[in-house]
């Protein structure tokens, strides 16, 4: 019961991000266009990191990493970018996994109502940020992302247990970790990671961090894009072809791939993230010449 409850939430919550992003995409589209940046492009990008993503490996930093190495949006609205186009795979995803994988009802709506009220305090205060502000931010939300990653390629986080759900004292503590998670999903550290490092943590099942993780940032995603939305901090292209390709990524890698030598990958991964937060460090620090 608890679980068609939260579905008809997220599906309702969706619904309402549909119409502000439409009436928003169709107002601009109308009066000053959408840019340039080719929308296969951006759909490719979608479709590669949305496939992975539902594997367990996270869109935002190799999301953030394509969009900036070949110039497809500004720096300052990847944030917004990143959390709109990521909605309706999110949605998706969270749809599949809570259906599949079984949690403990409880855990699952304390985490993912943490998350989801971080986010909606986030995003107001990362949609106002000016370009240098957003460019340390995702520096920083890279290097710890990379970081996360790093700590599971050489086997030094913890291996987790077979629990399904959290007693309270850790439900508490877990849902404060995924109340900030929220809030620094919004300038671009993907919770996923994180979140499968805190359910390791506290001794539940790997697994069970899939539907947590996943209905966790379909919930937040949804309420905080609609702030970006209405700020106009996000690339109106992207998100239609991210979201749309992404969407078809999502089933090819849940339905169809299902399972994927991931160990080199994920080091490739770590590379690029690496070299794109270096990226928007320099960018943000680099000084004008005086004699200008």
């Amino acid at each position: 019961m608890i679980l068609v409850v939260v579905k008809t939430a997220l599906i309702i919550l969706l619904m309402y991000f549909g119409i502000v992003f439409v009436r928003d995409y169709a107002r601009t589209a109308r009066q000053q266009g959408l840019g340039q940046a080719s929308f296969l492009s951006l759909g490719v990008v979608g479709f590669i990191t949305n496939f992975f993503d539902t594997l367990g490996i996270g869109s935002f930093a190799p999301t953030t990493a394509l969009l900036k190495h070949f110039k497809l949006t500004a720096d300052r609205t990847i944030p917004g970018t990143l959390n709109a186009s990521c909605t309706l795979p999110a949605f998706f995803q969270a749809m599949i996994f809570m259906t599949v994988i079984k949690v403990d009802p409880l855990t699952l709506v304390a985490m993912l109502a943490a998350a989801t009220a971080g986010s909606v305090l986030g995003a107001g205060f990362v949609s106002k940020l000016d370009e240098r502000k957003v460019r340390i931010g995702l520096g920083s939300a890279l290097c710890a992302v990379a970081l996360v990653m790093l700590a599971g390629q050489v086997q030094i986080m913890p291996r987790g247990g077979t629990a399904i759900g959290l007693p309270p004292g850790k439900l508490l503590f877990a849902a404060g970790v995924n109340f900030l998670l929220g809030a620094l999903q919004t300038i671009g550290v993907g919770l996923y990671a994180p979140c499968i490092a805190l359910v390791y943590a506290l001794g539940m099942s790997p697994i069970a961090a899939f539907p947590i993780m996943m209905s966790s940032c379909a919930f937040l995603q949804s309420a905080a894009s609609v702030k970006f939305v209405k700020e106009g901090a996000y690339d109106r292209k992207a998100t239609l072809a991210i979201a749309l390709f992404g969407s078809v990524g999502v089933f090819f890698a849940a339905y169809i791939v299902k399972s994927l030598p991931l160990w080199i990958l994920k080091w490739l991964v770590i590379v690029v993230i690496l070299f794109t937060a270096a990226m928007m460090f320099k960018a943000a620090f680099h000084k004008e010449s005086p004699n200008k």
